[in-house]
């Protein structure tokens, strides 16, 4: 199977470096949600294994791996002229995990800010914000503590490169919650702390989406 010809229905998760998105994407994936199969897309981890194994890549040209990899160094966000080379990446993991229409496909890290939303909207449809709540102070200490148990290895953890991400965040990414909740949207927060685990966060969501 193949990504679906209409919108593919998505819950986007949105939070800071830190926060635990990759642990809820994949707890979410591994128990589905309000009874729906769901498949998370981890685009910065898929990035950085195209930049390891661009053989693997599903295509991209060598100056799109060669922006995966700027991207990855610097920590810079993809802009509109990186778009048709987002799609083919989203693609291509719908074509590897052989999705149904029926999958909810669970986005984190994509889409980042407004204009990749808007070009991202004929190829998903959100369905649902899920906003990752924490302080810097929190988030320093989960990257110290790494409850999801995916930092290890990430050299995108030092100080310098977390700092500038969190500016990234807050100015062009964190935006996204208005521009959902005026397209109507639904937002659910989920306030996190040092310590809390995807279990614990999903439980939450569950609880909100079961209402």
């Amino acid at each position: 199977m193949s990504v679906p010809a209409g919108p593919w229905p998505a819950l986007l998760l949105v939070g800071p470096t830190g926060s635990g998105k990759s642990p809820l994407g994949d707890e979410i994936e591994g128990r589905g949600l309000g009874g729906r199969r769901a498949v998370h897309f981890d685009f910065g981890a898929r990035l950085r294994a195209i930049a390891s194994a661009p053989e693997a890549s599903g295509g991209l040209t060598a100056a799109e791996i060669a922006a995966i990899r700027a991207s990855l160094a610097t920590g810079a966000l993809f802009e509109d002229r990186d778009l048709p080379m987002i799609i083919k990446v989203l693609r291509a993991f719908g074509e590897a995990r052989g999705a149904g229409p029926g999958a909810l496909l669970v986005l984190n890290g994509l889409p980042r800010h407004a204009r990749q939303a808007d070009g991202l909207a004929g190829l998903v449809s959100v369905e649902r914000v899920v906003h990752l709540e924490a302080d810097a102070a929190v988030l320093r200490e989960r990257l110290r503590l790494d409850p999801g148990g995916d930092r290890a290895g990430r050299a995108d953890d030092a100080d310098e490169a977390v700092g500038r991400r969190l500016s990234d965040y807050r100015e062009r990414t964190l935006p996204l919650l208005g521009l959902y909740r005026e397209r109507g949207v639904p937002v659910t927060t989920i306030p996190v702390t040092a310590a809390l685990t995807a279990a614990g966060m999903y439980e939450v969501l569950e609880r909100e989406v079961s209402t």
